[in-house]
């Protein structure tokens, strides 16, 4: 198995060597930079599989520096907050974070988030396989072990956790599924985010699908939460 390369960036010198001890430990390579700006060059010159991003920084903030990787990848960030307030983990997730950890926090949970988000995305295949793995629903296809989708045989690239919503729905396509339902079938370890922050994640899978011709995968139902589309 391919090692999986991690990019820690933490304005802390203290933080990024516990995280690096720990994700070393789990047979990890760790990257690490200083703040947003070191970061952004770093993760240009050696693209990591996942990044952990401390929000408060110097130079550049993580949010910013998230908001510009989002504009030309989509590989899993987990967000670093020494603050527990909701608009932190709204902003965060809202921006294209997959997950966060609030400070203090263990390094074994930290491993084992980062293990979950990088099991949710691995690398995709050219074309879609058809086989018992395979979901599809109108000219959608999702292959749940390669973490992988397409819509009419081009591929489509979204967070992990926005896959894991898609990936939901797509199992039980007839229902409406409320925004808590939502949140308990994509979101680990019981993590709470506002009605906001699953709203924010539909648009960005609107917005992602519009842009490869499909305009209608997720319909509204009002006052109830949200279905998949015929996909037609």
């Amino acid at each position: 198995m391919t090692q999986k390369k991690i990019l820690v960036v933490d304005d802390d010198p203290h933080i990024r060597e516990v995280i690096t001890f720990a994700l070393e430990k789990a047979e990890m390579s760790v990257t690490t930079a200083n703040d947003g700006r070191q970061a952004l060059q770093s993760y240009t010159d050696s693209p990591a599989d996942l990044i952990v991003l401390d929000i408060n920084m110097p130079e550049m903030d993580g949010l910013e520096c998230c908001r510009e990787i989002r504009k030309t990848s989509e590989v899993p960030i987990l967000f670093l907050s020494s603050r527990d307030e909701e608009i932190d983990r709204i902003l965060g997730l809202e921006i294209g974070g997959d997950d966060y950890v609030t400070k203090p926090f263990s390094p074994r949970e930290l491993v084992a988030r980062i293990n979950v988000i990088l099991k949710r995305t691995q690398a995709i295949q050219p074309q879609p396989q058809t086989d018992d793995k395979t979901l599809t629903h109108g000219k959608l296809v999702l292959d749940t072990e390669q973490h992988a989708l397409w819509w009419d045989k081009i591929a489509v690239s979204l967070t992990a956790t926005e896959f894991a919503m898609l990936a939901q729905m797509l199992k039980q396509p007839k229902r409406v599924f409320s925004r808590d339902a939502i949140m308990q079938g994509s979101y680990q370890y019981n993590v709470f985010v506002s009605d906001r922050t699953i709203d924010s994640h539909i648009r960005h899978i609107r917005s992602k699908f519009s842009e490869v011709g499909c305009h209608k995968i997720i319909e509204t139902q009002h006052g109830v939460g949200y279905r998949l589309s015929a996909c037609e």
